[in-house]
């Protein structure tokens, strides 16, 4: 499989779920992981699982909401890992609600966390990877963000805003042998999606031709191809993992 050897990883939204799979696939390949998420309790558990597969880690709490977080949050990996060389946009929040109810503050929340605190921790680490010459950038974006849900405008916007975003850095910043991609998961089965009831699980399932609901290691295999040298030529693209949900 890949080696990510010397490489070190951040995985927003790192504490369950896709980022805590994918933070273990990142270790398992060779690279130093720093875990990052708001409850620094959940990121600390997962940055001792990582250490059993012989390899660095650490735990950060921080909002992406929070300007200052971010600029903490790297400063602290560059100190006790050294510069970062994988960043995995994975951090979401939702807060669902048809059009005509939602309120302002359910906006401003969901596009700040998952749009706009994308954009500034990839800003962030962005002239340590020029540095290097190399850089991947992989950025967790969803199915609705292609194929439409009704509730979840503010989500949506965010998510589907994070394709245009992965596009226009990866033609940016290509020449710097950095690539930017995106991962677009379909009906995982996470903790975020524990909440529905059978009715809509079982609607969803029938609008998957592979009949069964994705795990959080389909997404963290294609996030660690994606972070690979083996993917060097591959920039600009949104990878759908969602068993034929979207095609």
């Amino acid at each position: 499989m890949f080696n990510l050897s010397g490489q070190i990883a951040l995985v927003t939204g790192g504490s369950q779920g896709i980022g805590r799979a994918t933070a273990l696939v990142l270790a398992q390949l060779g690279a130093d992981i720093a875990v990052m998420a708001r409850s620094l309790d959940k990121c600390t558990a997962v940055a001792d699982e990582t250490r059993t597969l012989s390899r660095r880690a650490i735990a950060i709490r921080g909002d992406l909401a929070d300007a200052g977080e971010i600029e903490a949050a790297v400063e602290k990996v560059s100190a006790e890992l050294g510069p970062i060389g994988i960043l995995v946009n994975n951090a979401a929040i939702t807060r669902d609600g048809l059009m005509l109810r939602m309120k302002r503050v359910d906006w401003d929340e969901v596009v700040n966390t998952n749009l706009t605190g994308v954009f500034l921790i990839t800003q962030r680490v962005l002239p340590l990877m020029t540095r290097a010459r190399r850089g991947r950038i992989i950025n967790l974006t969803s199915v609705v963000a292609q194929a439409g849900n009704a509730g979840q405008v503010n989500y949506i916007s965010a998510k589907a805003g994070i394709i245009g975003f992965t596009k226009a850095v990866a033609r940016e910043y290509a020449a710097r042998n950095i690539t930017v991609n995106a991962v677009a998961p379909g009906y995982i089965e996470t903790p975020m999606t524990a909440v529905l009831n059978e009715a809509a699980r079982n609607a969803m399932l029938g609008q998957i031709p592979l009949k069964r609901p994705g795990a959080d290691l389909d997404v963290a295999y294609a996030v660690a191809f994606l972070a690979s040298d083996e993917a060097g030529y591959i920039t600009g693209q949104v990878i759908n993992v969602n068993g034929g949900m979207y095609m």
